[in-house]
């Protein structure tokens, strides 16, 4: 099994990078992994930590329509170079945290997606240096209020909300160019979504090039590379589970805001 790097936080609210060992102790590191962080002599026991969302980025950079049958069932084509938006850092939630159903919409879409860990800065590169800056691999979830995006001119409010990014579980430092995406609603075994990573229209190392040369990445942020196709709606209630073969799965239920 390939290296899980995490990020936890033990009773106290101290937090840690770690490696998430088979027992499910954490060896915690002195650092962020991508910052050369080297394990310590603290080990935490499965019950003294909490799975926090794997890093804590500066910025959520999002990429649109990026599987050419996602374009198509939202009714456009695929664009010519890629769409990207922000996802405020406050949208971030860790795996099993709660997706907040906000009262200012009536359709909240799930959207399964590979994101990629940027490792070091990075800015007006190729897509060969690009693949360099790229540490590793999570997984996410963009969730999306569908009727406030198409009700607004930009996507920052139907993106933004508070929980609309959950991410995790933990990093892989590698992964399978074909390997399957697939997203799972309740209890239902036949995925909503199941599609491979290849099937994106402008690939990793491009996307991070594209990117840096309009604003600089910095270690830790977050690169979200689109959603494949069926999409569909979420209900309060409801557990959404998205898997991709080589990380994991990522598993959120869906409440209602707090007021």
């Amino acid at each position: 099994m390939a290296q899980r790097f995490v990020r936890v936080q033990n009773p106290e609210g101290q937090i840690y990078y770690g490696l998430l060992q088979l027992s499910m102790k954490v060896q915690v590191l002195d650092a962020p992994p991508w910052l050369q962080g080297q394990p310590t002599d603290l080990i935490l026991e499965p019950d003294d930590y909490e799975i926090l969302a794997p890093c804590a980025p500066s910025k959520i950079i999002a990429v649109g329509k990026n599987y050419a049958e996602h374009a198509a069932e939202m009714g456009t084509e695929v664009p010519a170079e890629p769409l990207i938006f922000l996802k405020p850092p406050t949208s971030v939630i860790a795996s099993l945290g709660k997706i907040h159903y906000p009262p200012q919409s009536q359709r909240v879409d799930y959207e399964g997606e590979l994101a990629l860990v940027i490792g070091d800065r990075a800015f007006n590169c190729t897509p060969k240096e690009a693949q360099m800056k790229i540490w590793g691999y999570t997984i996410a979830n963009d969730v999306t209020a569908r009727d406030l995006q198409k009700k607004d001119s930009q996507w920052t409010r139907a993106k933004g909300f508070d929980s609309f990014c959950p991410l995790g579980p933990w990093i892989v430092r590698e992964l399978s160019p074909g390997a399957r995406l697939q997203t799972f609603l309740n209890e239902e075994p036949t995925p909503v979504q199941s599609a491979t990573i290849d099937q994106m229209v402008f690939p990793p190392d491009y996307l991070v090039s594209y990117i840096s040369q309009i604003m600089t990445l910095l270690p830790g942020d977050i690169i979200l590379t689109g959603t494949p196709v069926g999409v569909g709606p979420l209900n309060v209630g409801d557990r959404v589970r998205i898997e991709i073969e080589g990380i994991g799965r990522l598993e959120n239920t869906v409440v209602v805001v707090d007021t």
